[in-house]
Order: structure tokens, then C-alpha cells, then sequence
């Protein structure tokens, strides 16, 4: 948890600097003490009036400003994180380099406290030698060097480069630095992503989730001290946490064997993946190839995973389960918290906008066994992850 911690936060020049004003409100929200550093031209991008009005605090930019020196060694001692995001490729240079002729530069190299880095470049210079030099330079310094992301940069191409967006980073920041044990000695089993049912070779039946708030569940406990189990259906993320242990799996069945293996030694599980209710009842080693106009599947139901760890709980276990609804969702959310056997049901509903699959947001209202209902507005889903983790933690 970042609730009391002291964060500078510089911000290079880059068009990813529009990133940092979501993360400092995010900071703050999450009870941080934000101080801003900007080079000369990160105010090119975002202005300081915008930063220093979310931060609370006056961004500072200059060595020398009327006549006052500021102490760039104070701030680097203040500190319990230095978080330099966007870092642009000039800096990071000028960093490797031992060059200092900023006030962000003169600050980081007098900084006593931890330094993480979040870089933001286009997929060329990300690549470059000199590049990849420069990253191992600052890391055997000491500094933390948090994963770039793949996706559409500046330039209009696609590939690696992107700076990892606030949640991850302030993640990043939790897991490595702000470490909770609320859950030290529980384990936890989380599922997440879809499930792919095939048909032939190329085929398959599947649903558009991707993974994204079983991932943020499976970060936050993890964050809490809890020794997490995810079962992971297909999907892109990349999880880099060594106290998530994962377990990929394709179909609803082996979702289901994965779980039941795992269930009974944990104290916590959290059933977050989109599971096909169907799969295909044949399958062919061959591609099927298009005949007629029509085409014909035939489908059988596949394994209630939530049921099952239900019929198995033991006393002690706390047991969730998520219904994604698009009509009487809240009678579909209690029916099955009773029928499942469930501690908790996260309800979504198709209707709202901005929650449910593809999303970095959700809006959930919390449904437990003991009648309490608690809706919450739309947030992040690593925000929404945290909401319920702490309705978890209650339980326990």
C-alpha cells in the first residue's frame, strides 16, 4: 500500500507524460505524499499548474529559481521511493552517464532512497545497443527498471516501448517496496482470463475476457503477504511477481481439474475467469473445411468450477465467485451466492459502460453470504482489486 509513503516523482519529456498526471491523482488517492520533479522539457508536455494542483505541492524544475537554491540533496533523502516516469531516452542516457544538468538529474544523483525507472520510448530506440546498455548500466547501479509495454506508441507503429500504465506502476511499487503481510501465511487460488474450447485443429469456442481484473485480484493479494496460485486461461499478460505461482491452462476442463487440485490448501479462492459455459462435444484432427452453407456444432456443459469448490469447502476457506449479468443481475448475483455455496459474488453488469471485458475499468457491487450489499462506483480494476481484497480480509 502506498497510505503514508513519501513519492518523488519526476516526469521526463515525453509524450507518455500525459500518463503521469493519472498516476500522480492516483497517488494520492491512495494516500501517498507526492513531490513532482520535471525536466526543462516534460513541461513541453503536461503543464506543472496541472500537476502541482493534483499534487498538492509546487513542482519544481529549476537548480536556481529566484535567487533560491533548491536543495536537490533534501529532496533525494525525503523521499522513500524516487519513481522517474515517463523516463525519456535522453535522461536515461544523461543517468547512465553520471551527467547533471537538471534539477531531476542533480536530485537523482544525491537521492539516497530507492529509484525506479519507467521507460517511454518508440520500438527503435527501446532497441538500439546504446539503449540496452544504458538499462543495464542504471540496474547495476541499483536502480529498479519496471517492464515496458507492447502496443501502439507516438509514432503510429506497434511494438515495445510503451511505459507501463499508473496501476502497473504503482503496483510495481507496492509489490516491491510497500510490501503488506495482512495475508502472510494464507495461500490463495485466483482464476482468470477464458477458456478456449476446440473444435479442430485452428477452432475454437471462447468469449472476449482478457484476464485483466483475475490478474489485478491475483496482484493484490499477492501484494497483501498471500502466496497466490493463479490459473491462467489464454491471454497476453505478463505477470512478473515471483510470489504468483501460474498455472496456464486452455479449456474449462483443465481450469477445473487445475482447481480442484489446488483448492484444498488454500485458505482463499477467487474465481474470476470467464469459464465457457459449452464445449464442443466432438473434435476433429482436422481443419473442418466450409462445405455448405451451414454448419452445425454440437455443444454439451462443461464442469460447474464455482459449484464444485463450493460442494468441497471446508470451515475456514472463503470462497468467490463473479456473475457478469446483462438483465436482473442483482436476483442472478444472490441466487448464486446461495446456490454455489459462495462467500462473496462480484457482480458487473453488461449495462454499465466502461466495466466488463476488454476494460481497464469496472463497477462491481459486492454481494456476501451474510446479506450485506455494498455497490461501488466505476474505478480501475487494480482499484476495484483492492475493494475486494478488503471485503476478503473482513471475512477472514
Amino acid at each position: 500500500m502506498v497510505e503514508g509513503k513519501k513519492i518523488l516523482l519526476g516526469i521526463c519529456g515525453s509524450i507518455a507524460a500525459y500518463k503521469s498526471i493519472l498516476l500522480t491523482r492516483l497517488l494520492i488517492k491512495g494516500g501517498a505524499e507526492v513531490k513532482v520533479l520535471m525536466t526543462p522539457s516534460a513541461k513541453d508536455f503536461v503543464t506543472p499548474l496541472s500537476i502541482s494542483t493534483i499534487s498538492k505541492n509546487e513542482v519544481l524544475s529549476d537548480l536556481f529559481l529566484n535567487d533560491t537554491w533548491t536543495n536537490h540533496v533534501q529532496l533525494g533523502r525525503w523521499a522513500d521511493v524516487m519513481l522517474i516516469a515517463p523516463l525519456s531516452c535522453n535522461t536515461l542516457a544523461k543517468m547512465a552517464g553520471g551527467i547533471c544538468d537538471n534539477l531531476l538529474l542533480a536530485t537523482y544523483l544525491s537521492a539516497t532512497c530507492p529509484v525506479v525507472v519507467a521507460p517511454a520510448m518508440d520500438e527503435d530506440m527501446w532497441l538500439h545497443p546504446a539503449t540496452k546498455a544504458n538499462i543495464a548500466k542504471l540496474q547495476t547501479f541499483g536502480n529498479r527498471v519496471i517492464p515496458v509495454e507492447k502496443g501502439e506508441l507516438a509514432s503510429g507503429l506497434y511494438g515495445e516501448g510503451r511505459m507501463a500504465e499508473p496501476e502497473q506502476i504503482i503496483s510495481f511499487l507496492e509489490m516491491n517496496f510497500f510490501f503488506s503481510e495482512e495475508l502472510k501465511g494464507k495461500k490463495a487460488l485466483v482464476t482468470a482470463g477464458p477458456t478456449h474450447e476446440p473444435f479442430d485443429p485452428v477452432r475454437y469456442i471462447g468469449n472476449q475476457s482478457t484476464g485483466k481484473m483475475g490478474v489485478a485480484i491475483a496482484r493484490e493479494l499477492s501484494q497483501r503477504g498471500a502466496i497466490v496460485e493463479l490459473v491462467l486461461g489464454p491471454t497476453s499478460i505478463e505477470i512478473n511477481d515471483p510470489r504468483i505461482h501460474i498455472t496456464r491452462v486452455q479449456s474449462a476442463e483443465e481450469m477445473y481439474t487445475a482447481c480442484l487440485e489446488l483448492f484444498p490448501s488454500t485458505h482463499i479462492a477467487v474465481m474470476s475467469a470467464a469459464v465457457a459455459d459449452y464445449k464442443p462435444v466432438s473434435f476433429s484432427s482436422e481443419k473442418i473445411k466450409k462445405k455448405s452453407e451451414t454448419f452445425t456444432l454440437e455443444l454439451s456443459r462443461t464442469k460447474d468450477i464455482l459449484q464444485a469448490l463450493g460442494d468441497r469447502k471446508k470451515a475456514g476457506q472463503i470462497l468467490v465467485g463473479f456473475a457478469l449479468e446483462n438483465r436482473d443481475e442483482v436476483a442472478y448475483a444472490r441466487k448464486k451466492l446461495q446456490s454455489k455455496n459462495a462467500d462473496m459474488i462480484v457482480m458487473n453488469s453488461l449495462n454499465d459502460a466502461g466495466a466488463g471485458f476488454g476494460f481497464d475499468t469496472n463497477q462491481v457491487t459486492i454481494f456476501e453470504k451474510e446479506g450485506t450489499e455494498i455497490p461501488y462506483p466505476q474505478k480501475s480494476k487494480q482499484q476495484v482489486a483492492r475493494d475486494i481484497v478488503d471485503r476478503i480480509i473482513k471475512l477472514l
